[in-house]
Order: C-alpha cells, then structure tokens, then sequence
C-alpha cells in the first residue's frame, strides 16, 4: 500500500479589500478568495 504525503504552508493574508458587495482576501502564496458579503450580515451595513 503506498501513501501521499503532502507539505503544508500556512498562507498568510497579504491584502484585504472590502468592495460594495464583496470581500476579497489576497494570500501570500498567490491565492484570492472572494465572498459575497451577503454572507456576513454584519459587514454588510
């Protein structure tokens, strides 16, 4: 039986970016997550 082993960086948050119906994170490793704010009641007023 064979296994993988994978390496784990933790990425840390280079940029946060908050538009009028997003919120945008811009990661160390290169990654962009992006969330419609709806989803956060309370950043969205």
């Amino acid at each position: 039986m064979s296994s993988l082993v994978v390496e784990t960086r933790l990425a840390k948050v280079q940029w946060v970016t908050i538009a009028e119906d997003t919120l945008t994170v811009d990661l160390s490793d290169g990654r962009t997550i992006s969330v419609p704010l709806s989803w956060y009641p309370r950043l969205l007023h």
